[in-house]
């Protein structure tokens, strides 16, 4: 993917994660498609989500959410990868 000055953070990930798919091993693939947010964190993502749709969020609160969507952004791009391994491997 050529760097044209306009990625977005996914597509940063992407870039700098790719090198992961040639070394990661199908058990270790295996685990990062198995990662989750436990309950507590989903139901804070949700209590965050409803108050952004609202436009009640603090500004405490938009940092909080931001870095929740970043992070979600970094798992959902590595287990992509991942899958894309354990796909290759059969």
């Amino acid at each position: 993917m050529p760097y044209d000055g306009c990625m977005n953070v996914v597509q940063l990930y992407e870039r700098i994660f790719e090198p992961l798919v040639k070394v990661l091993t199908p058990g270790v693939a295996r685990l990062i498609v198995s990662l989750k947010a436990d309950e507590e964190m989903i139901a804070r993502l949700d209590e965050l989500a409803t108050k952004a749709n609202q436009g009640k969020l603090t500004d405490v609160e938009r940092a909080e959410y931001k870095d929740f969507t970043h992070v979600l952004d970094l798992i959902s791009v590595m287990q992509a990868k991942a899958q894309r391994v354990l796909d290759a491997a059969g």
